[in-house]
């Protein structure tokens, strides 16, 4: 029996057609280097490493090599393609950081760009993306946009307390889908089946399998992309083009909201309403192309943000259900900086270490992309005398990173104190922001704004709700799974759970919210 990657038993005497091909190829490509790769599992002829890679937790088995081969970086082949695995911060340092020029472009990405049409956001448009990304969410200019994500914190507890039962990564993804729409296009969404939240479920579903490499065959053999989608075997062409339409339909529609509402003077403030406003003297651009480039970096924007948020969210509520300490200790910080009976503010944040600890904790303790968007070589390289070929798809574990006892003893165990020293955030201790948001010139320019929105909404939840194990019909209290789908996004898979005010002073603060809306 052959493994599934996207195709059916009857289309493999094309498949090994094509690997062939790829053998040849690879041969007329010989390297003159002499230096040996980095090591990795024995290869395979022909297909190499291809069967031996998972689909599913691929972070594990990379940790695993890595520890079999005593070496943080091993090297795989998938029919031809050179994969790099790096597990280690000074690695990723070494190359994603001193060696960005060579280390910031993505792999081809047949089935993501070519077929599904997600190629908006790829090649050279990136460039124009982030620094547009940059203008609008460093530091500084992303405090603009405290407002909205402090009112998206304050709807979500008033839809807490209205619903106590509603599952709660239900309430988290609504919550997340309304402040991305708002901060994106300004697009105010419906209380429930948000028609634009859906589509960036849905959207956000493809884009996290068919990015992980060896998902889909069609990525390591290329020439698989023209095989007609009526054939026996071709479900990978049929998948691709329904994720096409809504890729587009993410691109064009809500782009298309916006601008209508420009039109009309209606528009409020928003990525994609500001910069269409905005001139850019420092480039040489014609509105056209910059009118391209807001449409680009605003789907990103939507695509990505909510999912990110969503898993986030879901890991923190799992993390107060496994360790209630860790709760109790973070709403006594809140009530004895902000007062019982007080949602906080941002200008709390710098009295209240411990919810900040908290944030990154849920970050590195179950991160919302175990493994980092893959990076491509370009030209060959050579580090620690290894030769890394040129086309290597080059890969940052994250999850090794924030699981390595050397720096997070007892890796496996919720422990916020690990970020405080005497009462303080410790910057001696790695920050799971400058890993988990992805290295050098790849990294998330939104990180801000993503962490901004973070600790808002957990600050809030924490001074207002108790979130505790939910209780089956005997009074037994249910056990959550801690299971998590197995994509680039890695979300909980929903799960029960009880949410509590904590006094009757928390329920007035929640309806006090409504006020001024």
């Amino acid at each position: 029996m052959f493994p599934s990657l996207g195709l059916d038993s009857s289309t493999w005497a094309l498949v090994l057609f094509c690997v062939l091909f790829s053998a040849v190829a690879v041969k007329r490509r010989r390297n003159v280097s002499r230096l040996p790769l980095p090591p990795g599992p024995a290869k395979w002829p022909l297909v190499g490493n291809l069967f031996q890679i998972p689909t599913g937790r691929q972070w594990d088995k990379y940790i695993e090599w890595s520890g079999q081969f005593n070496s943080d970086i091993i090297h795989l082949d998938a029919a031809g393609t050179s994969i790099v695995v790096i597990s280690s911060m000074e690695t990723v340092k070494d190359l994603f950081e001193k060696r960005s020029s060579l280390y910031s472009d993505r792999p081809r990405a047949v089935m993501l760009a070519e077929l599904m049409g997600w190629d908006f956001g790829l090649g050279d448009r990136w460039r124009a993306n982030r620094r547009l990304f940059h203008e609008t969410f460093s530091v500084g200019a992303g405090k603009q946009f405290y407002p909205q994500e402090r009112a998206a914190a304050h709807e979500l507890l008033r839809r807490m307390l209205q619903d106590p039962q509603r599952d709660i990564m239900a309430q988290f993804r609504h919550m997340a889908g309304a402040l991305i729409l708002d901060v994106t296009y300004g697009i105010k969404v419906l209380s429930t089946d948000d028609p634009w939240i859906k589509l960036a479920k849905e959207v956000m579903h493809a884009f996290s399998i068919a990015i992980i490499p060896g998902a889909f065959m069609v990525d390591t053999i290329p020439a698989l992309k023209y095989v007609p989608d009526w054939m026996p075997g071709a479900g990978f062409q049929r998948k691709a083009k329904q994720w096409r339409k809504i890729s587009l339909d993410l691109l064009e529609k809500p782009f298309a909201e916006t601008k209508r509402q420009i039109e009309m003077g209606t528009a409020p403030a928003s990525f994609t309403s500001l910069n269409l406003g905005a001139s850019d003297d420092s480039v040489n651009t014609t509105q056209p192309e910059r009118e391209e480039t807001v449409k680009t970096s605003a789907a990103n924007m939507y695509s990505g943000g909510a999912d990110t948020t969503v898993s986030a969210l879901g890991t923190f509520a799992l993390a107060m259900l496994a360790n209630p300490e860790a709760q109790k200790m973070a709403q006594a910080e809140i009530d004895s900086v902000v007062g019982v009976g007080h949602l906080p503010d941002f200008a709390d944040q710098v009295d209240l270490p411990y919810v900040s600890a908290l944030l990154k904790e849920v970050l590195r303790w179950s991160n919302v992309a175990p493994i980092a968007i893959p990076h491509y070589l370009g030209i060959e390289d050579e580090y620690k005398g290894y030769r890394i070929p040129a086309g290597s798809v080059v890969i940052g574990n994250v999850w090794a990173l924030m699981h390595d006892e050397t720096v997070y003893p007892e890796p496996n165990s919720f422990k916020p104190e690990r970020f405080l020293l005497d009462g303080k955030l410790n910057p001696a201790i790695r920050d799971p922001e400058t890993v988990v948001f992805g290295f050098g010139r790849r990294a998330c320019p939104g990180l801000h704004l993503a962490t901004a929105s973070l600790w808002i909404t957990m600050a809030s939840i924490l001074s207002a709700f108790n979130i505790s194990k939910a209780l089956d019909d005997d009074g037994n209290e249910i056990e959550p799974s801690y299971e998590y789908e197995p994509a680039l996004i890695f979300s909980p898979l929903p799960f029960k759970c009880t949410v509590t005010p904590r006094s009757p002073q928390a329920t007035q603060a929640i309806q006090s919210t409504i006020v001024g809306m």
